[in-house]
């Protein structure tokens, strides 16, 4: 009986969070690039986020997500991540849209940090439930709402338990996505990858390099992958070829790219990402403290692995960036 009145507590205190308003946002949707903050040595290297940006622009991602876990949101001040976004909206000039990530603790500090960036034109953010915590359900949903209050853009829900400590059921993500303005999840638990491209009636994007084409396979929205820094193009041909049913034709393309997908997580992130696109001459590989380089035994894997990804035909660029 107690826990039946909890429940019940739980669902009456989100549904009193999270009332519906008017206004709701088209969904996001296809490959959305999860953007690493270049560096050289404790500062920011705003010359090469620019590049970056444009360059993945170019290559037809549907979006880039920036000051996320990858981007190393957690460790730049404020200015530093308004400095950031200013700089990747500039450089992609309404090409793609931006979403900025915001995460923490305390409820009030991602507020702000939502606040902070919100005079600029992003397309809406990316916010896990807090860190370490593990509040309830209830808990979670009052931490969406308050977000929500300090923004009119969409928020896409980031289910990452292994960073967080704190895992969303697909059953509080159908009662958070009920809001208008919550659109997506970016999801990173593998059993609710297999179960939300079935059944869930919302747009979920993977978060787990290993299972995207799985993910893609089965339905779902979409993918936010770090493996991607590298050779984007050769992602977004993987992205068409599963949506226009060519299985085979995916399954051979991503047996191609899992050696570079394992390598971007053998070592915590971003730095086996910084390391790759460092040896391809794009950005330092320097990251902030306390996160570490790459080590040399994973620096001469990533360029065994880089030497052999398969390269992508002009044709297929011309499909990619038509789909």
């Amino acid at each position: 009986m107690w826990r039946t009145e909890e429940q019940g507590f739980a669902a009456a205190a989100i549904d009193a969070c999270l009332r519906p308003v008017a206004g709701g946002h088209a969904p996001p949707w296809g490959m959305w690039l999860p953007m690493v903050t270049p560096m050289r040595g404790a500062a920011l290297d705003l010359p090469a986020a620019a590049r970056l940006a444009e360059r993945y622009a170019r290559a037809g991602v549907d979006g880039l997500v920036i000051l996320g876990t990858t981007g190393e949101g957690g460790l730049l001040s404020p200015k530093e991540r308004r400095e950031l976004a200013a700089t990747v909206l500039e450089a992609v000039n309404g090409a793609v849209p931006v979403m900025a990530g915001a995460g923490g603790v305390d409820t009030r500090a991602v507020g702000e940090q939502v606040r902070h960036l919100d005079h600029l034109d992003l397309a809406g953010y990316l916010v896990a439930p807090p860190y370490y915590l593990r509040p309830s359900d209830a808990g979670i949903a009052w931490h969406f709402a308050e977000v929500l209050k300090v923004t009119q853009r969409p928020l896409m829900l980031y289910n990452v338990p292994r960073r967080t400590g704190c895992a969303m059921s697909l059953a509080l993500m159908r009662s958070l996505l009920a809001h208008p303005r919550i659109v997506a999840v970016k999801e990173c638990d593998a059993a609710n990858l297999r179960e939300a491209a079935r059944r869930q009636p919302f747009p979920v994007f993977c978060g787990d390099d290993a299972h995207m084409l799985d993910h893609l396979l089965a339905g779902g929205a979409g993918a936010v992958p770090a493996s991607a820094h590298i050779r984007p193009e050769l992602f977004v041909r993987l992205l068409h070829l599963a949506e226009t049913g060519r299985r085979l034709a995916a399954g051979a393309l991503f047996s191609q790219l899992q050696p570079l997908v394992s390598l971007m997580f053998s070592e915590p992130n971003p730095a086996p990402v910084k390391a790759a696109l460092a040896i391809e001459g794009w950005i330092e590989p320097d990251v902030r403290l306390p996160m570490q380089p790459a080590s040399k035994a994973l620096w001469q894997r990533l360029e065994t692995a880089l030497a052999s990804l398969p390269a992508i035909s002009e044709e297929g660029m011309r499909e990619a960036n038509a789909s």
